[in-house]
């Protein structure tokens, strides 16, 4: 496979905030390895992050697919904030704030497509156009000239850009720009074409845990072996668990980001022919995600051909999906060194996360739920390349699966979700202070 060496990545490295805001901060980190319990159930440190974190960030809002044709809309909201993510009718797309400029009232819910091209409140029967120009006001002469000006009916914009096959919405207009944000990790997931990836399924579990208590359970695959004894070759292995823990490579970027991957790529393991067809089997059936049915079908279809003592066949295991991928027109990303990443994770500040493998993604997205600091709303995606002109025309939620659903989650994700509660009850706990870091495998946290 070609080697390609990836960009000098050492002034991205993150560092520690001044002292001027630190003394402003309520339980302030002032070691990286000790994380204070009250950041994740105290109601004053939630209503900061309200504050200064949701309305100054880039967010990921929508998939382009939930959105395919002009009209379409879908509503994403952030900590009371209720934002339309449209499709405009030259097909850019536009989020505007969800109140009527009346009296307050919103102007639509979910998601769904806007008749007529109108966006219509269901109150009074305003409308707005969906570039958020106002179309009609019923009897507006009924109201002074004063409040009736263009600019000022004009639905409220946040910034809006689109990356990946992704919207991104920043509610402060004064942010940075989007690729400014996103770097360096924006260009390593590129490489790997993250932009290629459309929805395979779409669902969403409500979690009894702070939303960073959720999200870092994925910034580290140190607890793999205890969590999923399957994925380290049996439970109570030890020594497997600790070989793949040390094989993994941790970094943490400038800008929040941060990342994992495989200290060699995937060719380069040290498996048996049996012992990677059966870790891609178990990832497959056990979350429908990264490794997929298709996937291992094609591992399975080499056994006899290469047999499975050969040392090179997680190598000729990967040759034999690329010949697939090409010949089947699904656009793989190009072979590098960046196919580290498969198997791995990048995580997106604030809440986002991607982790590919193959031509696929897992991707999870966490966020506050009902105003409350102990529950968060979980995203879960699973993402494949289709061959090119057959790919799903329209992404829709499957739903809002219960956590112990077995029809709707696989063995792994359940194997998160019951760690994640357990771990929110816990910090409760009078005898625990605080979180103790390993700044080998958690130093993205």
């Amino acid at each position: 496979m070609t080697r390609t060496y990836e960009a000098d990545l050492s002034e991205f490295a993150p560092g520690p905030n001044p002292p001027e805001l630190s003394t402003k901060v309520p339980f302030a980190m002032t070691d990286t390895n000790f994380v204070p319990k009250e950041r994740y159930y105290s109601r004053e440190f939630f209503e900061l992050e309200k504050e200064h974190l949701w309305p100054h960030t880039w967010q990921m809002a929508a998939r382009l697919e939930e959105i395919p044709r002009p009209g379409d809309f879908v509503e994403y909201e952030i900590v009371g904030n209720s934002i339309l993510v449209i499709r405009q009718h030259d097909g850019s797309v536009k989020a505007l704030h969800n109140a009527c400029r009346h009296r307050a009232t919103q102007l639509a819910k979910g998601c769904g497509t806007l008749l007529g091209g109108q966006i219509v409140c269901p109150f009074h029967g305003w409308r707005w156009n969906l570039d958020g120009t106002s179309s009609f006001v019923f009897i507006e002469s009924a109201f002074d000239a004063e409040s009736m000006k263009p600019d000022d009916l004009r639905l409220r914009e946040c910034q809006v850009e689109v990356w990946a096959g992704m919207v991104w919405i920043n509610l402060d207009q004064n942010a940075q720009s989007l690729k400014e944000a996103l770097s360096p990790v924006a260009d390593i997931l590129d490489s790997i074409a993250v932009g290629n990836m459309r929805v395979k399924w779409w669902k969403q579990v409500i979690l009894n845990a702070n939303w960073k208590i959720t999200q870092e359970a994925f910034l580290e695959g140190y607890h793999v072996m205890q969590t999923h004894p399957q994925l380290a070759g049996g439970s109570g292995d030890v020594e497997m668990g600790a070989l793949q823990a040390q094989a993994t490579e941790y970094t943490a970027f400038r800008n929040g980001h941060g990342r994992f991957q495989s200290g060699a790529g995937l060719g380069e393991m040290p498996m048996s022919g049996d012992d990677f067809i059966e870790f891609n089997r178990l990832l497959a059936e056990g979350q429908d995600a990264m490794a997929l049915e298709q996937d291992v079908k094609i591992f399975e279809g080499i056994r006899n051909k290469v047999g499975v003592d050969n040392p090179n066949f997680a190598e000729e295991a990967l040759k034999a999906l690329y010949d697939y991928a090409y010949g089947a027109g699904i656009p793989m990303a190009e072979a590098s060194e960046n196919l580290r990443l498969w198997g791995g994770e990048i995580f997106i500040f604030p809440n986002y996360f991607m982790l590919p493998m193959y031509g696929n993604s897992l991707c999870y997205r966490m966020r506050p739920y009902m105003d409350d600091p102990e529950k968060c709303l979980f995203d879960v995606w699973s993402l494949t390349t289709y061959p090119v002109g057959q790919e799903p025309e329209r992404a829709e939620l499957l739903g809002i699966f219960d956590k112990e659903d077995i029809e709707h989650w696989g063995l792994i994700p359940r194997q998160d979700f019951s760690n994640i509660e357990r771990q929110q009850q816990g910090l409760h706990s009078v005898g625990f202070e605080h979180h103790r870091l390993s700044p080998q495998f958690e130093k993205t946290i």
